[in-house]
């Protein structure tokens, strides 16, 4: 069986760590664009569950805000999900392949790739109310 590009990141207990965040946001709409960059710590918190928090500076002209993002990721029958704060789902989670998350009234489409030393994560989001890329570069964080 050849290699798909996500086997490496197809179980995300591999990423159990701290990574260093830097987070692009191309907001063709208005002026939410800008860079956002700080940590993700992904922590084992059961047997398959894992929690995924992010803290982070947004950085656009002129404005500068401190920006926090809590996921979480369970293993389930058919795979890996990731879930929002709260217990909804998001979308599975299979590195290499497109997910679809739809939030009406606009649509996330989403891309994991790389490797357990450099990965990233992808979204295009469109539709009445928002059109924006956001692309993320994760990689080991400096201990601290």
């Amino acid at each position: 069986m050849t290699p798909t590009p996500g086997d490496a990141l197809a179980d995300p207990r591999a990423l159990v760590g701290r990574w260093s965040l830097h987070r692009t946001i191309d907001d063709r709409r208005g002026d939410l664009g800008g860079v956002v960059e700080g940590v993700l710590e992904l922590t084992e918190v059961g047997p398959d569950r894992l929690g995924w928090e992010e803290q982070a500076t947004w950085r656009r002209p002129g404005v500068e805000v401190a920006v926090r993002r809590g996921l979480r990721l369970e293993r389930r029958e058919e795979g890996w999900w990731v879930l929002f704060a709260d217990g909804r789902d998001f979308h599975p989670w299979v590195p290499g392949e497109p997910v679809v998350h739809d939030c009406r009234p606009d649509t996330y489409r989403g891309l994991v790739t790389g490797s357990p030393e450099d990965w990233s994560v992808r979204w295009e989001v469109t539709g009445p109310a928002k059109d924006y890329l956001m692309r993320t570069r994760l990689r080991p964080a400096s201990p601290g």
